[in-house]
């Protein structure tokens, strides 16, 4: 038996229910997971809020675990290769990630780094994998500049990881209080509020070649518009409603070729955290009963960094 976390009805955490349930054995294909941590995500939440095509009550909560390998199915390796009951594994794009334990598809479990404990590794494939796209879809390339709405955030931090691999200069918005993390990553700090566009002419002395947006706010998809000249090359994974509105790119794990990017783009993050080249910073934990509390805390929005349940 494992205990995990259900949306049983639309609404907030506060409605979940923490429930014991039978774990079935993996089949062909499948791994059971013993959870050592679970990422925390906006999306676990937003994603229960209200009803969603193609979702049903009810929805076992979570994306992303760190744990290790109970059982495999039969003739089953997991997607790194091999696997043995014991193993330190990382699952990423799966559903019940706020569990105990759980059964998934062994396409979406991983070798953890060994350098990564398991709260980093629980969160670092969503955010992770987010930040690639946006520099992906956005074409950023050694030399750009670039500018990140919100760089002290979550994906905001594996952006400009990610950026510096490609030789890529980003002056990124944050709260003064956040602005040594984003320099601790190789970011430029401007702060957000008025006269922004003039702050980051002022820092970048040149032209701004993409935009990244992960805030959603009316001042960053107005500041993107203001200094990037090519819509093609500004991203939001907020304002969906405007990128349609004024024809630049809204990504989300829901659309197919989203999903496509993550999933391919999953054994790169998982290696370049191997090497010591893409970190999480983790601000806080919790027991895996106190989920709606993490929960909460994210939702004030700056937590400081990531946050992980642990059962």
């Amino acid at each position: 038996m494992a205990h995990v976390w259900l949306a049983e009805q639309w609404g907030s955490p506060d409605t979940w229910t923490f429930v014991e349930r039978e774990v079935p054995s993996p089949g062909r294909g499948e791994v059971t997971i013993r959870v050592h941590a679970a990422g925390v995500n906006p999306a676990d939440y937003k994603h229960v809020a209200n009803p969603r095509p193609g979702l049903e009550l009810p929805v076992p909560i979570g994306y992303e675990v760190a744990g290790e390998l109970v059982e495999l199915g039969p003739d089953t390796e997991i997607a790194s290769g091999g696997g043995t009951p014991g193993d330190a594994v990382v699952a990423f794009r799966i559903r019940g990630g706020y569990a105990t334990e759980l059964t998934v598809p062994a396409a979406d479990v991983f070798a953890k780094p060994a350098r990564l404990a398991d709260e980093e590794a629980a969160n670092l494939l969503l955010a992770g994998s987010t930040a690639a796209q946006m520099l992906d879809v956005t074409r950023v390339a050694a030399g750009d500049t670039i500018l990140v709405h919100g760089a002290s955030g979550a994906v905001g931090v594996s952006i400009l990881q990610q950026a510096a691999e490609l030789d890529a200069r980003v002056i990124g918005t944050a709260s003064e209080s956040s602005f040594a993390r984003v320099r601790r990553f190789g970011g430029h700090p401007v702060a957000y509020g008025p006269g922004l566009a003039d702050r980051v002419r002022a820092e970048a002395n040149g032209p701004i070649a993409a935009a990244l947006d992960t805030v959603g706010t009316e001042e960053a998809v107005e500041v993107s518009l203001a200094l990037v000249a090519d819509r093609d090359r500004i991203v939001t994974i907020v304002a969906s409603e405007r990128a349609k509105t004024e024809g630049f790119h809204a990504v989300a794990g829901a659309q197919p070729e989203s999903a496509a990017f993550r999933d391919a783009v999953r054994p790169r993050l998982l290696q370049l955290a191997a090497e010591g080249r893409l970190q999480v910073p983790i601000a806080r934990t919790y027991p895996l009963a106190e989920a709606p509390e993490a929960l909460r805390f994210l939702a004030e929005g700056h937590p400081g960094g990531k946050l992980a349940l642990l059962p």
